[in-house]
Order: structure tokens, then sequence, then C-alpha cells
């Protein structure tokens, strides 16, 4: 894409009304625009990090689940079946119109925070024997929470993207199983996204949703809003907010020999067991014929959430560092010659156009621009890779290209240079 149509202008300035640094470097870079607190709407190029992030999720959950899409919006009464109405202090709430001339009363809805409410019944519907079962139903959609205090960017909003799957079960065992396997995968999932070496599975409280523990994959992070106690050794952690004398005795673990941390939360999951079934009355047909509860469990990852957490992790002093998984484009290719008539330009036109029909991802900054701020933007907008080609570049033998996350730099043959995207292309199916 050439730089001149993205339409978005960078910001030398950060925000007034943004502290968190993911929040102050996406909007001066133009990924996202506030619309108020803790609502955000994710501009093209932020909307592109967003997509892979949710492509890189699809691709492993549909390993181990069917994708679907349920609606946002949930009539009252199926909050009010599961007794949640009350008890989550977060739900959104709003009014309908009337239906109908003649009625009384105000139609009330919940704009959905999570979907147990809704899966089981849907679940319940269709599938009724032991021989349909275990199953398990995915989806990625926008979420919302009522949150008093929204804060961090896009760590903590009211509006935000999920992915939020269920697993439907005969027994605890078979849950557990497929539980385990989820773990596994969540952790295949973070480091393709590049953050898996610095994620930990974390033992959590149930919240509403369980008694038992539950399972936070946690991201560390200086600025974390959590701390937890890591032992390394094991290669597990435990949330501070079951850090006590009765967790340490039940689980026979010393908190005095690990680590504090911050972390910042990027995916939980939650052994549900019959707590939905039961209450909604969700039975199956065992072999004998008898009527059995089915266990379920849920499993949470936050897509834009991670994309808040990515940069809080990796950003530095002059902008956004994206691994390769996830970056908007692979290459920032940058032209130092405002004449298009010049031969620099027509060699960068050249290139930009052969990588482009190669299918390479690559951002060519075309703008009649000064080559200072063709470099802050390039390093405030984060691409892996920055390809400079310039009247001193083709003199000194090529393309000087330089890592976003590296210091140096070094001048290769443009047919060397376009070689290594080709082929860098086909090889991963870009």
């Amino acid at each position: 894409m050439r730089q001149s149509h993205l339409f978005i202008k960078t910001r030398k300035e950060a925000p007034a009304d943004e502290v968190s640094k993911n929040a102050i470097l996406l909007t001066r870079a133009g990924f996202i625009h506030k619309e108020m607190a803790g609502v955000y709407t994710f501009l093209p190029l932020g909307l592109k990090v967003l997509n892979n992030i949710e492509n890189i999720i699809r691709r492993h959950m549909d390993g181990i689940g069917r994708e679907l899409l349920m609606s946002a919006l949930s009539p009252m009464e199926k909050w009010q079946n599961t007794g949640r109405l009350e008890k989550v202090d977060v739900l959104m709430k709003t009014s309908g119109a009337n239906e109908g001339s003649k009625a009384k009363s105000t139609n009330e809805y919940i704009l959905n925070s999570t979907h147990e409410e809704m899966i089981t019944p849907i679940v319940a519907e269709y599938i009724r024997s032991y021989k349909e079962l275990p199953v398990a139903f995915y989806q990625i959609q926008t979420k919302f929470r009522n949150e008093a205090r929204a804060k961090s960017g896009l760590l903590r909003g009211r509006e935000f993207r999920m992915k939020d799957l269920y697993s439907f079960h005969t027994d605890e065992n078979d849950l557990k199983k497929y539980y385990d396997i989820a773990k596994k995968v969540y952790m295949d999932i973070f480091h393709e996204l590049g953050i898996g070496s610095d994620t930990f599975i974390t033992l959590a409280g149930g919240g509403d949703f369980t008694k038992d523990y539950s399972h936070e994959f946690q991201t560390l992070i200086e600025s974390g809003e959590d701390t937890i106690y890591l032992d390394r050794k094991n290669n597990i952690a435990y949330n501070k907010e079951v850090v006590n004398d009765e967790t340490a005795k039940k689980l026979n673990v010393d908190f005095n020999k690990m680590e504090q941390v911050q972390a910042s939360e990027v995916g939980n999951i939650f052994p549900l067991n019959v707590k939905f079934s039961e209450v909604l009355n969700y039975t199956y047909t065992n072999e004998s014929g008898e009527q059995k509860p089915v266990y379920m469990g849920c499993y949470g990852i936050g897509p834009s959430r991670i994309m808040g957490v990515i940069v809080e992790k990796f950003a530095d002093e002059k902008g956004l560092i994206w691994p390769e998984s996830i970056a908007p484009f692979s290459l920032h290719l940058i032209v130092l010659s405002k004449d298009k008539e010049s031969d620099t330009y027509k060699q960068a036109e050249s290139i930009y156009e052969k990588l482009k029909n190669h299918g390479t991802e690559v951002l060519f900054d075309d703008r009649d621009a000064s080559a200072g701020e063709k470099f802050a933007d390039s390093d405030l907008i984060g691409i892996p890779m920055r390809a400079v080609i310039s009247d001193k570049s083709l003199q000194a033998g090529g393309v000087e290209i330089k890592e976003r996350k590296g210091e140096k730099s070094e001048i290769i043959s443009v047919e060397q240079f376009i070689k290594m995207y080709t082929v860098c292309c086909d090889d991963c199916n870009h």
C-alpha cells in the first residue's frame, strides 16, 4: 500500500487524555481513534494488526472447535434464568422500543460480556446424546463491560474484542482432557503471537464461574496490572489473589521461594462443570438411557487486549515494535527523493510494484516529506523491517535495510533485496 493513500496522519504529541503507553503510541501512530473512555475505533493500520491476531487465534481454534457467531444482544431473561443478572456488576444494559402500541413496559436487553447464557440453550436444542459429545464452539466478536473506570487503553475497555470458546462433555474426566488440550493450544497461540516465552499458565480464582481454580495466561510486562508469583522451575505461576496459606497447603507449594513479578492477562480458561447445565436443565442421554448433566468449560482470549499488551511489552522510546506475525506490513519501503521523474524514485516504484505483485505486504512511503519525518514515522509505526532507497544507497550498492528492533543498517543489492522478499513470501504463503 502507498502511504499517501492511508489518509492517516501520525502525531508528534501524546493525546492529553491518555496515560498508558499502548493508548498513547497507538493513537500517535494512527492505529486507533478514541471515541470515549474505554471505546476505540480501529483505523486501517490498527485493524490490520487486530485481524492478524484474530486470524492466528482462529486457525488454532479451528483445530479444537467449530466457529459460529452469536448475537451481541440478548434478552435480560436469559441472565435472570441463571441468577447472574445481579451478580455480574459489569453488565451493560439497554432498553429497546416497546413492541406494539399496547405494550406497557420497555423491553430490556443485555449487551453480552460473555455468552454462557446464550450458547447453552443453543447446544441443548441440537445435542442430546452421549454419541454427539464432546463438542466445542467458539466465536470472535465485540463484547461489552460496564466498567466503572475504563483505563489502560486497550487493556481495560467498555467495548473490546473477545474470542470465547465453550466445550460440552459427558463427564468431568472428559472435560479435564479437553481442558488440558486447550492449555497447550493457547500456549501455541501465544508463541506464534511472539509472547509465548514470557507468558505463563497462572492459577487464579474462579470468580463467578467456578469454585475451583481457573487458569489465566499472564504475560510478563513491567506495567502489568496483576502481581503473580512465578515458579520458573516448574513453569507455573499463581495470581496474588490465591496466594494464601490455604492454597500453599492444598497445592504443597512455598510462595516465599517464588518471584513476585508484574504481568497482564491475555487469556483465561474456566472449568464450569455443571454450573450452567443444571440451572438451564441441559442433560444428555447416556448409554443406559439415563439423563445426566452436561459438563462444560469456557475459554477466552482477548485479541484487542493482546494488541495493547504487545505494545506495552515491546515498544521503545521511538514507537511501536510489532512481532512479524502480526505486523500491519512486513516491510516499510521508503524512497528519499521528491522528484518522481528521478532515477531513484523510478527505481523505488519498480521495486514496490514487483514486491506488491508478488504478494509481499509492503507499505511504500511515497509521501512528499523530509527524510527525518519519514524515518520518525517509520519508527513510530513499528513495521519489522525498513528498506530505504536513496541516491546515497544506490551509489553504495543498492538498498539500505534495517530491522526496527535493531541498531545497525546494511546495504544489499537490489536483486538480493527483491529475492529476499519474494522467496520469503513464497515460503510463508503470504
